[in-house]
């Protein structure tokens, strides 16, 4: 069995990550095994949304990290990898400015990747749990700048489209209620005639409330669950949600606006549950540059 190893750089709005997988070549299809996932507490969106610029101090911060990221993967045998950065580095005005400064600095490529591509590469990498959901499905994942939702029908894309609701954003309340209103009526538009719809959540913060919820593998979270962990967790300050729930402090202000977002989403849904697959931009990302190497495409870094 011939093993190889490939990585993701996902530069998101309230961290960055790298994400190392082993692929098993066995004959039968590749085989996917997570090797190694780190997780740098860079937040992109706390300026990008506001002040729409990254300012000096987190842009070095960014480009140690993706130096660190650069010997990580060497001394891992990484053999190809692929950076995307989504929200935070798209409402910048000096977004593509720091990914040159990346490249020249780190020697790593970032490609700046649209609301409507980071939907449909995280979907891609559901194939886990493709067999247990409905036909008809709504994948939403939340993350710090944006919220972006794909519609599936009879198992395949029908269309996607990217929000400008965060949980940064909901932290900082430049969310507006036009955009709450663009996201309900786009939402109910695209699923008006559906039935027997399955929702999928994706994403750092509703990963961590499955494990608060000690998800059993394959099960869905309710929206009573979900709706009593978000509602405990706001009776608890910043410093005690850390204590208390053993989070990192870059996700214990963040996880409340997420639960929120997913809840409103459920409402209008009428979703009585929710299936969280515990996968994300970083999988799929892994996914493409696999196919990518596999048409002769290899990392020089």
């Amino acid at each position: 069995m011939e093993i190889k190893r490939f990585a993701a750089i996902d530069i998101g709005s309230n961290s960055v990550r790298l994400l190392i997988e082993n692929v098993l070549q066995n004959g039968e299809g590749p085989i996917f095994k997570k090797s190694a996932l780190i997780r740098v507490p860079v937040r992109l969106g706390g300026n990008a949304f506001q002040n729409h610029n990254i300012p000096e101090i987190t842009v070095r911060q960014l480009v140690d990290t993706m130096i660190g990221f650069k010997h990580l993967m060497r001394a891992n045998g990484v053999i190809h990898y692929k950076g995307c950065a989504t929200s935070a580095m798209r409402e910048a005005s000096n977004g593509a400015q720091i990914i040159k400064r990346i490249q020249k600095e780190a020697g790593i490529n970032i490609e700046l990747i649209s609301g409507n591509t980071e939907a449909h590469i995280i979907f891609n990498s559901q194939i886990a749990v493709r067999e247990k959901m409905a036909k008809n499905c709504v994948f939403v994942d939340v993350g710090g700048g944006s919220t972006e939702i794909t519609v599936f029908k009879n198992g395949k894309v029908d269309c996607a489209k990217s929000f400008r609701i965060g949980t940064i954003r909901l932290l900082q309340k430049t969310v507006s209620k036009a955009e709450w209103k663009k996201m309900k009526d786009w939402l109910h538009d695209k699923t008006l005639h559906m039935r027997e719809v399955s929702m999928i959540g994706s994403g750092g913060n509703i990963n961590r409330i499955s494990k608060m919820a000690q998800l059993k593998t394959d099960k869905p979270l309710t929206f009573d669950k979900l709706n009593d962990i978000v509602e405990e967790l706001k009776e608890y300050s910043f410093d005690d949600r850390i204590k208390k729930f053993d989070l990192n402090p870059d996700r214990a202000d963040v996880i409340v606006p997420a639960g929120e977002i997913f809840l409103t989403i459920m409402k209008w849904m009428k979703a009585e549950k929710i299936f969280i697959p515990k996968v994300g931009l970083g999988d799929g990302i892994v996914r493409e540059v696999y196919k990518e190497y596999l048409n002769g495409k290899k990392s020089s870094f």
